[in-house]
């Protein structure tokens, strides 16, 4: 036999609700009405009280317009930390070159967040990103050769550079140790 999985807290799903409603710019009544559930029980669950089920918690997702992740995933953050050498990293097959995801594009927002590293050597040449991709590039340390292809343009430690991401590009490290923060912006 197989124990009973954990309950969300309550907690989280009331202020889930509250804050997805207070979004959708409905009255109490408004959402139970859309929802089709009591007025009554959508109070005690904004009151972080009750035992929700899926059906109701789906039909509230739906009246909502949200997923039925958006009231049930635990709340983030508002400060995260992702220390030096420690998030999600990806090495590049052809250069010295790896990229560590700082932040992904959260629903709503279009755009990526990456911190590099690279070393002098094979530059790293990058394929077009999809159409509208910009990217914003600035350098932490060393010395960077980059832009879109033809266009490449030597920066140093401050130093800030936007252009296409959409068409050919390249990154080249001309001195050890080099890092820079890179920004997709997706348009």
């Amino acid at each position: 036999m197989s124990e009973a999985p954990d309950r969300l807290p309550m907690e989280w799903i009331a202020g889930s609700l509250k804050r997805e409603r207070a979004r959708a710019g409905l009255s109490l009544s408004e959402l139970a009405k859309r929802a089709g559930i009591a007025k009554s029980t959508l109070s005690q669950l904004e009151a972080g009280s009750g035992n929700p089920s899926v059906e109701t918690l789906w039909s509230l997702g739906v009246a909502l317009g949200v997923p039925f992740s958006a009231l049930v995933e635990p709340p983030v953050s508002a400060v995260q930390v992702i220390r030096a050498g420690r998030g999600p990293t990806v090495a590049s097959e052809r250069a010295d070159f790896a990229a560590t995801l700082l932040s992904a594009c959260p629903p709503g927002t279009r755009r990526d967040i990456y911190h590099l590293r690279m070393e002098p050597g094979v530059p790293r040449e990058s394929e077009p990103h999809i159409p509208g991709t910009v990217e914003h590039l600035v350098v932490c340390g060393g010395q960077v050769k980059a832009g879109p292809r033809g266009e490449t343009v030597e920066l140093n430690p401050g130093d800030y550079l936007t252009y296409r991401g959409d068409v050919p590009h390249s990154y080249e490290a001309l001195v050890p140790g080099t890092t820079f923060v890179l920004v997709m912006q997706h348009i």
